[in-house]
């Protein structure tokens, strides 16, 4: 009243300071912030100010005020009635005993960032205002002594709805938590009423003229007069007969009890600070409310638990919001009291409301007899459905189902979890193919794709080959193929001709036979084919109509499948008895041969025609990897003489020796082979292989060739090897000759003077003019000649090209003379030393040679 404001912290040490001149009226403490808001009067009359403080920052001793504005509507001086802020600090509104309500939006702590208006006028005091914030929407409440509104502040314009035509008092009204939906609290004298935004809630009749209305923890606080004392309360006036004492009640509107009733003297305010709630008296004292602790109220439910009023004391437990063990503990009593009692299905349900809390085989131990079976089930399908349930409890409720032989709730337990799966799987799919149950089990297999129990239970219980390959089909590429790896056999037994169309697939374009894209629009994948051989281990026939497959559609396929479609067409072929079908088998096998995909493999593809006796199939191979003396050995072992021929015309040029083993051959031979013995010899006479004495030699080993089958042989030899002595001798008189000749010019050059008496230049044959030039050879040139045409001062350009051969030669064979060390070294290695003597001496190494260029 003095123009102070008092603040009590936790050590209750009061400290004040001076707010205004003349007297405070109203305070709001936000609960986020340290941020109060005042309004009081600094001078007499009727203009309030609101003054805006932050308690964090100081202002010499007192607290930062960091606003200050007048507080009437418009220009009509009128008096504040009451005062709220919004948590946000974005929104403050002041209520007049003239019925006006001003709202202040924006930063309420700054005059720059916010911006007042009128929100509500009328003819009657306003006594409560309160802020109610839903996600992004934002509510006033307005109550008056006569009515009840509330405005929308998150729109424009701020439109209103009237909730009811009756009010209250000055603070008879309230906000409460959100456990109760933020409803807004307005106590009458008859009832206390609950409002929404948009509708009235429900309503509590409590007696008693209504003077303090707060709200806490989700209790509701109200602090009226005590009419019990008065004798007259109906018939007297109201205040002369009433005393100053006051009743405070505070109710669990939730529980519907009362949770403390007490008797005051003139109650100024009832505060809720520090987890406790502070009842200010006018006489100056404080009181303090503690609420009992949870084990307390354990306590107090527990001496409810000895009466077995166990429902009561469990809804008493949750009113006083007692833990969710607590609750428990006394769910498990109250199953226990039942199951003693012999109500076996009661005592289930309490059990199911233990589950989270208590450990499931306390209840599964007492309900394992199979009478008690029904009972167990019901517990094990809310673990499940709660998601608390091991892989055990699944296995025990499914052998539950499966004893009871209870197929539909089996088949709704399984089907039912569209959502979250609320049970381990494969333990449920293990369960039922053990009970035998095996469409329950594939029905989870493919709806929880567990392809590889799927494909177990199909193929090794049910059977269901076809179904299996489907299954398989749809797949993925990489789970497709690891399982035809895997059952590939089995299917192949069973259906071959279905599994190779799948495997033709596979390994060519592979497409998921369930996919809504077509398979023209993407690029399957394709298995190696390669690795898919040993699937078809017994089926030989289904085995080549998939090689064939992959060949065609597939040129770059891996070699292991060209290579055991060869080993299969030659199969075939040497076990095929009809000549037309053999012959075609024959074509095909040589085709496939030929197609070049043979080459990295040469060997074992010459391997298995041998092993074949495929006798086409072997000289081709032999042919392309130029293997000429295997081919002639290959008939002669099957004494195809005519053959062996053909084979030396083919290719004794590529390799001269044929011809020679032809000779050999033919010479061992006993029977007549005269006519092929003199091909040969005729042969080998025109390419001269082989000296004469060696072929008779050669035929010699034959005792059935006489005389006559090399006498014209021998006889055209004699006369070629006379000719060319004669043309030898003929050759070596001339080079004598010439020598002679040359040894006689040396002389005369040495001995006599050279008289040049050319008349006729040797280059353009024209008379010769001074000056000339003259060689010691006899040719003769113009100067001008000589100069145009030589390459050398020294040299006859007639005569330079013939030297020049002589001369390169005479140097190759000094070359070849600078080899001492090699020869050295040679000589010392060689284990024939006098061969590599003659072969230096046959090179000049030691002719002692004198260059006519050589000064004497």
């Amino acid at each position: 009243m003095e123009g102070q404001i008092w603040v009590l912290p936790r050590s209750l040490q009061l400290s004040s300071f001076q707010a205004y001149k003349l007297r405070v009226t109203h305070l709001y403490q936000l609960k986020q912030h340290s941020i109060l808001v005042s309004v009081g009067e600094d001078e007499e009359g009727i203009n309030p100010l609101v003054k805006v403080w932050n308690l964090e920052k100081r202002d010499g001793g007192s607290p930062l005020c960091t606003r200050i504005f007048p507080a009437i509507p418009g220009n009509k001086p009128t008096v504040v009635s009451c005062l709220t802020v919004h948590e946000n600090l974005n929104f403050m509104a002041i209520g007049f005993a003239d019925g006006s309500v001003v709202l202040t939006k924006g930063d309420i702590t700054r005059d720059r960032h916010s911006k007042t208006q009128v929100l509500h006028e009328g003819g009657y005091p306003v006594t409560g205002l309160a802020f109610r914030q839903s996600g992004k929407t934002t509510h006033l409440f307005v109550v008056t002594t006569e009515n009840i509104q509330s405005y929308m502040l998150s729109v424009k314009d701020y439109p209103h709805l009237e909730l009811d035509n009756h009010g209250c008092g000055l603070r008879c009204s309230s906000l409460s938590d959100p456990s109760q939906d933020l409803q807004f609290i307005v106590a009458g004298n008859e009832c206390v009423y609950l409002y929404q935004p948009d509708e009235r809630g429900p309503c509590f009749a409590f007696e008693g003229q209504k003077l303090i209305v707060h709200w806490y923890r989700g209790y509701l606080i109200i602090v009226s007069r005590d009419r019990k004392t008065s004798p007259k309360s109906d018939f007297a006036g109201n205040e002369a007969q009433n005393s100053d004492k006051q009743v405070l009640n505070i109710y669990d509107l939730c529980n519907k009890f009362i949770a403390y009733s007490s008797i005051f003297n003139d109650i100024v305010d009832v505060l809720a600070e520090w987890g406790s709630l502070y009842v200010l008296t006018r006489d100056g004292k404080i009181h303090v409310l503690h609420e009992k602790d949870t084990q307390t109220k354990l306590e107090a439910c527990k001496s409810v638990l000895l009466k077995n009023l166990f429902e009561m004391a469990i809804n008493l437990a949750k009113s006083h919001h007692l833990d969710s063990d607590g609750l428990s503990e006394i769910f498990r009593q109250y199953g226990d009291h039942l199951y003693n009692k012999g109500n076996h299905d009661g005592a289930i349900q309490q059990y199911i409301r233990t589950i989270g809390k208590l450990e499931p085989s306390y209840v599964i131990r007492k309900f394992l007899d199979a009478q008690r079976i029904h009972n167990l089930t019901a517990y094990l399908q809310t673990l499940h459905l709660q998601s608390l349930a091991n892989a055990d409890h699944t296995t025990l409720l499914l052998n539950c189902y499966t004893k009871l032989k209870d197929s539909s709730k089996l088949e709704e337990f399984i089907k039912t979890s569209e959502g979250e799966v609320r049970f381990d799987v494969e333990t449920a799919i293990k369960v039922l193919r053990q009970a035998g149950y095996y469409s329950h089990a594939v029905y989870l297999a493919e709806k929880h794709v567990h392809h590889e129990w799927y494909l177990k239970i199909q193929l090794e219980d049910i059977k269901n080959y076809q179904e299996a390959l489907r299954y398989i089909g749809k797949l993925p590429f990489d789970q497709a193929e690891s399982n035809m790896k895997r059952y590939g056999k089995i299917l192949m037994h069973h259906v071959p001709n279905e599994t190779t169309e799948l495997l033709k697939i596979l390994c060519t374009n592979y497409h998921p036979s369930g996919d809504s894209e077509s398979p023209g629009m993407l690029v399957g994948k394709k298995a190696n084919s390669e690795e898919f051989i040993p699937v078809f281990a017994n089926n030989s026939r289904e085995l080549k109509a998939f090689l064939e497959h992959m060949t065609e559609v597939q040129a770059d396929s891996p070699q292991g499948v060209y290579d055991t479609l060869l080993e299969l067409r030659l199969q075939n072929w040497a076990h095929e008895q009809d000549e037309k079908i053999k012959e075609k088998l024959h074509s095909e096998a040589l085709t496939l041969l030929k197609s070049g995909r043979f080459k990295t493999v040469f060997d074992k593809a010459l391997v298995l025609c041998q092993m074949h006796c495929f006798k086409d199939g072997v000289l081709y191979l032999y042919e392309q990897g130029k293997f000429f003396q295997q081919i002639m050995h290959y008939h002669m072992q099957n004494e195809q003489y005519k053959k062996v021929i053909e084979v030396c015309e083919l290719y004794g040029d590529q390799e001269a020796c044929l011809w020679e083993q032809a000779l050999g051959y033919f010479a061992r031979k006993e029977e007549d082979c005269k006519e092929y013995i003199a091909a040969v010899l005729k042969h080998i006479e025109n390419k001269n292989l082989m000296p004469p004495l060696l072929v008779v030699q050669t035929l010699a080993h034959n005792s059935t060739a006489t005389l006559s089958v090399i006498k014209d042989y021998l006889v055209n030899k004699l006369q070629k090897q006379s000719r060319q002595i004669e043309q030898d001798e003929q050759r070596i008189e001339k080079y004598r000759e010439e020598t002679t000749r040359i040894r006689q010019e040396i002389e005369e050059l040495k001995a006599s003077p050279k008289i040049f008496q050319k008349t006729k230049c040797s280059i353009c044959t024209s008379a010769l003019e001074l000056p000339s030039v003259h060689f010691l050879c006899g040719h003769s040139f113009h100067q001008h000649c000589f100069e145009s045409y030589s390459e050398s001062d020294s040299e006859c350009p007639t005569c330079m090209p013939e030297n020049r051969k002589v001369m390169d030669m005479i140097r190759a064979q000094e070359q070849k003379r600078d080899l001492h060390d090699q020869f050295q070294h040679q000589l010392k290695c060689a284990n024939d030393g006098f061969s590599v003597v003659a072969d230096y001496f046959g090179r000049g190494v030691f002719n002692k040679l004198t260059l006519i260029t050589d000064l004497p």
